[in-house]
């Protein structure tokens, strides 16, 4: 159902990135457009011997420089990239919190692998010195809800809270709870999904999913749509945004960065990824209406590419079902393909090269690839320049939930 005359409406107002690819909008947009690739070796230490051979590894970050040490200490570095990506979009945003109404913003955040670093250092000293050598934070930093916790706890921010730890998908369904959250009366919520995958222990839970990538050629290792398709290469990082209520930043006069336009989500479990297929569809069908949008109104789509050829197949025929004879007409694209796939913040990447797409009228590559198999207009080679208005982006999860989010641009962007 479209939304109601009068209704308050969500949009995104900030924007924070901590990426493979770069720390912050302008570096993340400028290697996106140019469809650039940081695929590369794992070099995180205790990784040499496991077969997961290539990775997105946020290489320039200094978490000392950004965040202070009361909070470095008892947290991991998933939530060490929420907090910097945090601050980011807040200033991007240029919101200075009313310390008198603390209950003004909310914070919500998903994540698929939790504090996996922090908990197998914790772990270590258990086994290797004793239970006197394991620190009181063992208890919260490997847990999913920290980093909505930590950002809530450093801004002040006592809004409605919540985290996700629903799959992939969980990316895309924080901002179903931002724009609830808003239509119920909160102004602000600050929004996003981070992941850090990348330390020993999380690298060999990650080892039992079939649809992961041991290939070791960077430029090879992740390939959606492909005849060459071999899973998908993980990668660490993620993006918060500022969710506002459109009238209250127009107030203080925010910029409208985008307009979060609709929303939907299906589970179909994990009994193969043909049944994707419909549940995708379904959801693309349910973000339209939720937006008051035909498939004719889609200008681009940011694809999930699982890079497996069985969902990659589904995720096309999806497109097909959902969007109709307009689907063969519109580019679809999937930035991180450079980059790599980090579980919950691989959508939450998509919306920021979404909404960054809307901006600048620029369609970016998907890099590495040239020979697609299936019935899509997929972005290869180059960025493509386009008149752009809204943007669809999709996510699968590996046990079964499915989501489409569907930005415009603001009316006030409009040419």
């Amino acid at each position: 159902m479209s939304r109601p005359a009068g209704a308050r409406r969500a949009v995104v107002t900030g924007l924070g990135i901590v990426a493979p690819n770069g720390v912050g909008t302008d570096v993340f947009w400028k290697s996106v457009q140019q469809g650039a690739t940081v695929l590369g070796p794992v070099s995180r230490e205790g990784c040499s011997h496991l077969p997961l051979r290539v990775a997105g590894e946020v290489r320039d970050f200094d978490p000392a420089g950004l965040i202070e040490n009361r909070y470095l200490v008892q947290t991991d570095r998933f939530t060490h990239f929420a907090m910097a990506a945090a601050d980011l979009a807040i200033g991007d945003a240029r919101l200075e919190a009313d310390q008198q109404a603390p209950f003004a913003i909310g914070v919500v955040t998903a994540t698929g692998s939790g504090g996996g670093e922090f908990g197998q250092g914790e772990l270590q000293h258990l086994w290797g010195q004793g239970p006197h050598f394991v620190g009181p934070y063992q208890s919260i930093a490997w847990f999913y809800a920290a980093s909505t916790g930590q950002i809530s706890i450093r801004g002040n921010f006592q809004g409605p809270c919540g985290v996700l730890a629903n799959d992939e998908a969980g990316g895309l369904d924080v901002f179903a709870h931002a724009s609830r959250t808003i239509r119920r009366g909160t102004d602000a919520v600050v929004v996003g999904a981070t992941e850090a995958p990348l330390a020993p222990y999380s690298m060999v839970c990650q080892l039992g999913y079939p649809e992961l990538s041991l290939a070791e050629d960077p430029k090879r290792a992740y390939l959606p749509f492909t005849d060459d398709a071999c899973g998908f290469s993980p990668a660490e990082g993620g993006a918060m945004f500022l969710v506002e209520e459109e009238s209250a930043a127009q107030r203080r006069g925010a910029r409208v960065r985008a307009v979060v336009a609709g929303h939907a989500a299906t589970f179909t479990g994990t009994s193969g990824w043909d049944r994707s297929r419909q549940g995708l569809a379904r959801a693309i069908h349910g973000a339209l209406n939720e937006a008051g949008c035909s498939a004719s109104d889609v200008d681009v789509v940011f694809a999930d590419a699982m890079g497996v050829p069985a969902a990659d197949q589904a995720e096309a025929l999806a497109i097909a079902d959902a969007l109709g004879p307009h689907a063969a007409r519109i580019p679809v694209t999937a930035p991180k393909t450079g980059f790599g796939r980090a579980y919950s913040a691989a959508s939450a990447l998509d919306v920021a090269a979404a909404v960054l797409a809307l901006e600048h009228g620029v369609v970016p590559p998907t890099p590495n690839i040239t020979e697609v198999r299936h019935d899509l207009d997929l972005v290869t080679g180059h960025a493509r320049r386009a008149r752009l208005q809204t943007a669809l982006v999709l996510s699968r999860g590996l046990m079964g939930c499915n989501s489409a989010l569907l930005l415009r641009r603001s009316l006030d962007d409009r040419s």
